[in-house]
């Protein structure tokens, strides 16, 4: 599968941003999803993750009550909601797809990746 992530841009602490995550292929529904960040100088780290029907879904303790991780299986599409952005929340953005079931937070679980969209939070 192949994933293209969007929506990223500049904005002000405070504003909101959505992302979006369009997978190609008929199979999108099979996969677990993650959005995934990485700030400059710092390893990537787990944001948010859904599982394949939508059904559960996760979050890092950081993002929790700011961030809705969706998605369309009928789109083949993707989504985190941002809102109540700090600064800190300044990174590039990827989303990627894990082949198995299990939900994991680790990066190194997952075996598709965009190529990452840009999210900058002005203070």
């Amino acid at each position: 599968v192949q994933l293209q992530a969007s929506g990223g841009g500049l904005v002000q602490t405070g504003g909101s941003l959505r992302l979006s995550c369009v997978a190609s292929g008929r199979t999108f529904s099979t996969y677990v999803m993650g959005w995934f960040r990485q700030a400059p100088g710092k390893d990537r780290e787990f944001v948010a993750g859904i599982s394949r029907g939508a059904i559960s879904t996760y979050y890092a303790d950081s993002v929790k009550g700011r961030f809705t991780i969706s998605r369309d299986n009928a789109k083949n599409t993707m989504y985190l909601q941002m809102n109540s952005l700090k600064p800190e929340d300044t990174a590039v953005y990827y989303c990627a797809a894990r082949r198995l079931i299990v939900f994991s937070s680790g990066a190194g679980d997952y075996d598709y990746w965009g190529q990452g969209t840009k999210v900058t939070v002005s203070s």
